[in-house]
């Protein structure tokens, strides 16, 4: 198996199928730069690439000559040679080394000349590409071809020098550094491995013919160490229940990752092989000549360590194996770390092919202490993380502690998906806390796509987020891979701040439209305005601030103010109407002025000001005006009669006069401010019309022209806007609304201007109706077909619930398609 790439390679380009290119593909993405490309540039790759298998000491070009090839190393080293012109005949200089994953020859590009020899200092294995043909991979993939190669260099020393002078930030790697499977990955081993290292070494001393030597590398002495296959030798001669090599060498990995033995120069896990190793005690030289007592005791605890040390050897053998680079992972390995990922809970619903991949990229890292912080709120997201042993807390500033984490959950997905900042700090909570990483990198080319539909945040064991995949529709193009589908109101607002707004975010949004324009159903503007604040003063506290908290909190500051700014465009003087949204705007705009950091902001702050500004000037104009209710259907019309061309709108506080019927066809008029309720104006008008009932025993009703009554809560408000086209208005007691009719006028004709409608065409018809009808849809506020279509007695509960916006959007546009259905009913 191991060897089918290679037959697969040796086949000229034009020769290999689909299968042949899927196993060259397959051995390409386990070199670390390579993997980086997307799957279509491996398959190039494969398609044209050539194998190359070298002996030491071969010279593939020279510096003058000129390039045809590009090269990748799969195996081996190379040596970069530097033939100076002022050298009279001597050697040339090595400029450096080539390892496996290096890549060189992109001077074919350009047309250049080698500026270096290049020699095989090893057994090489080589990827050639001819010149045209990196051509056409480069111009398809050149931001990340460029980006491995840049890589490149800098590793070998080639890259721009930096100055000792430019403190300018550098940006964060994509990837967390490797680990290396050569350290422990504890700070101190445990007390029983510590007493398992000591029976073993106890024993090897005492043993005369044992491979625990004092030997000379290299010029220097090293006291104490043996070979990686004498070890293994000696344990399974020791005892029977060690059945093969390979169980031998997991049991000195299990001490090596304890720190317990480690290799002589600290670069190599154990090995079954010649590489040299020793215990710490000889290294720090504290350990002394066992006594016979020392031998006595080790003999009798062997049994029980050995017994002891065979069950982990497996376990860290797989963590060995996945601290690795993935270049370096046998196939026999993979197999082993597939079968592993088999059994982990949050790789479940992933496809066998996708945990395929998945095993040559996954990453074992392992946290001594409690308390270190993996990650903080507003960091870049760069891993996915599952927790194979331990636990961690989720913390989210200014709540605290919300959720732990325990082994088996996942932690870092939604930073990844949707190219977000972190939404919460990860603290350790235990020590020794072992990880299972998959970086950004390997996520966006591997897992992106193939996430589950439904992602689900939660904060002490409740949800408090749920967010969907958004389907891709033609035409249509969207930034964000989720959006929100329900939660709670403080936790949606929070979402939409940290990953909805600021400069990076772009492209259409629809769950930000979406939660300005529906708030209102379950968080009341008071609640808002109350949260808004305290993420703008979330910096007010007794303890210094780290430049990264500082630049952290000026973010959520110029998110609220771009919130603002978005809010106050969604819902209009709607936003205006509310003092606690004034006085808010007022003091962000004391604060923004005397805060230089956010000078970029004082623009956004100045415009919502006069918007508000002009808003209150127009009102205070306007305020005190009377309106009433003509008695034969007409609409209602300002008491002067003096209508100006522009559109004066109805403020909750105008006065309107209107009249209320009883069921013997008298009425009586009234007038009160529009944001009366029905139960006033029922208790007032009976008391006209002398209807002697208590108010719990009277209704207020519209009896329409065609005879359907409609009973009005004792809360509703604006009751004479709210009649329909010849609606009338009754009051009446409860056991007498049979009796209700409808006037004699509402029967008839409406007046209206003498008008002979057969002058007009049908398309002149349509084209009024259609004007009118516009008119009309225009002049509803948002806030007012969310009070129609749910209910006003449903609004101003804050409280902590989840919300389906799922659904609230849904009763909206059934509402809407009605209105929608009745324009085209028109026009046709």
């Amino acid at each position: 198996m191991a060897m089918e790439w290679i037959t697969a390679m040796d086949k000229r380009p034009c020769d290999r199928n689909l299968r042949d290119v899927e196993l060259i593909s397959c051995r390409l993405r386990r070199v670390e730069p390579l993997c980086r490309l997307p799957s279509s540039a491996l398959q190039q790759l494969a398609m044209c690439g050539f194998y190359e298998d070298l002996e030491k000491g071969v010279t593939l070009f020279r510096a003058g000559e000129q390039g045809r090839f590009w090269y990748a190393v799969l195996g081996g080293s190379l040596e970069v040679r530097y033939h100076a012109t002022d050298t009279d005949g001597k050697s040339p200089v090595t400029l450096c080394n080539l390892g496996v994953g290096a890549t060189f020859g992109e001077s074919i590009l350009h047309d250049l000349p080698r500026d270096s020899t290049v020699v095989t200092k090893t057994t090489c294995e080589l990827l050639r590409v001819e010149q045209q043909d990196f051509r056409l991979i480069w111009e398809k993939n050149k931001e990340l071809m460029n980006d491995i190669i840049n890589s490149c260099k800098l590793k070998n020393g080639f890259g721009p020098s930096v100055s000792a002078t430019n403190t300018s930030p550098t940006k964060r790697p994509l990837s967390p550094d490797h680990p290396n499977p050569a350290l422990p990955i504890t700070e101190s081993p445990s007390p029983a491995m510590n007493r398992m290292g000591w029976a073993l070494r106890t024993l090897l001393v005492a043993d005369n013919s044992s491979c625990l030597k004092d030997r000379k590398v290299s010029g220097k002495l090293i006291r104490k160490c043996a070979p990686g296959t004498e070890f293994v030798d000696w344990l399974v001669n020791l005892s029977p229940i060690v059945h093969t090599r390979a169980q031998a060498a997991g049991m000195w990995q299990a001490l090596l990752e304890e720190g317990i033995l480690s290799h002589v120069n600290k670069e190599q896990p154990f090995k079954d092989k010649c590489f040299l190793y020793r215990f710490r005690v000889d290294e720090d030289g504290t350990a002394g000549t066992p006594s016979t007592e020392d031998i006595n005791a080790a003999n009798e605890q062997i049994r029980e360590s050995l017994s002891a040390l065979f069950q982990r050897g497996p376990d860290a053998t797989l963590r060995m194996i996945l601290r690795k680079p993935s270049h370096e992972r046998t196939t026999e390995e993979l197999e082993l770390v597939f079968e592993e990922l088999l059994h982990i809970a949050a790789l479940s619903h992933l496809s066998t092919s996708i945990k395929r991949e998945l095993s040559s990229i996954i990453v074992f890292e392992s946290h001594a202490q409690a308390g270190t912080i993996l990650f903080s709120q507003g960091d870049e997201g760069r891993s996915w993380y599952i927790i194979l042993k331990g636990s961690v807390d989720v913390v989210i500033h200014g709540k605290g502690t919300v959720a732990t984490l325990k082994s088996g959950d996942d932690f870092g997905k939604l930073a990844l998906i949707n190219d977000a900042p972190r939404a919460a700090t990860i603290v350790l909570k235990e020590n020794n806390c072992h990880l299972l990483r998959v970086d950004k990198e390997h996520f966006n080319r591997i897992l992106r796509d193939v996430e589950a539909n439904t992602l689900r945040l939660q904060e002490h064991g409740k949800d408090v987020l749920v967010l969907e995949r958004v389907a891709k529709q033609r035409g249509q193009h969207s930034a964000f891979k989720y959006t929100v589908m329900s939660g709670t109101p403080a936790k949606m607002l929070e979402h939409l701040l940290e990953t909805r707004l600021g400069n990076q975010v772009g492209g259409v949004d629809p769950f930000l439209d979406d939660f300005l324009l529906t708030h209102i159903v379950f968080m009341p503007v008071v609640q808002l305005v109350d949260e808004l604040a305290n993420y703008f003063h979330c910096d007010v506290s007794d303890g210094a601030q780290t430049p990264e908290e500082r630049e952290y909190i000026m973010n959520f500051k110029k998110r609220v103010i771009q919130f603002m700014q978005k809010w106050v465009m969604a819902v209009r003087h709607a936003a205006f109407d509310e003092p606690s949204v004034c006085d808010f705007i007022e003091d962000l705009a004391a604060e923004v002025e005397a805060d230089p950091e956010l000078h970029e902001e004082t623009s956004i702050i100045h415009n919502i000001l006069t918007q508000m500004s002009r808003y209150q000037d127009d009102r205070n104009q306007n305020t005190g005006q009377k309106w009433k209710l003509p008695p034969n259907g007409q609409p209602i019309c300002l008491f002067s009669g003096n209508m100006t061309p522009s559109k004066t709108v109805i403020r909750p506080d105008d006065d309107i006069i209107f009249r209320v019927y009883c069921a013997d066809h008298t009425y009586c008029t009234l007038r009160f401010p529009l944001h009366t309720t029905a139960e006033i104006i029922k208790a007032c008008a009976a008391d006209k019309l002398q209807l002697n009932r208590g108010p719990e025993d009277l209704c207020l009703v519209e009896i329409k022209s065609n005879g359907e009554r409609s009973v009005f809560k004792d809360n509703d408000v604006s009751i004479p806007t709210g009649l329909s086209l010849n609606g009338r208005l009754f009051v009446s007691t409860k056991d007498h609304l049979d009796a209700l009719t409808p006037l004699p006028e509402q029967e008839g004709a409406t007046e209206a201007p003498e008008v002979d409608v057969e002058i007009f065409s049908t398309k002149e018809l349509a084209y009024y109706i259609t004007i009118f009808d516009w008119d009309l849809f225009w002049a509803v506020h948002e806030y007012e077909l969310l009070y129609h279509t749910f209910g006003r007695h449903h609004f101003g509960k804050p409280g902590y619930r989840v919300v389906s916006l799922y659904k609230l959007i849904k009763g909206m546009l059934q509402f809407n398609r009605k209105r929608t259905f009745y324009k085209v009913f028109i026009l046709s």
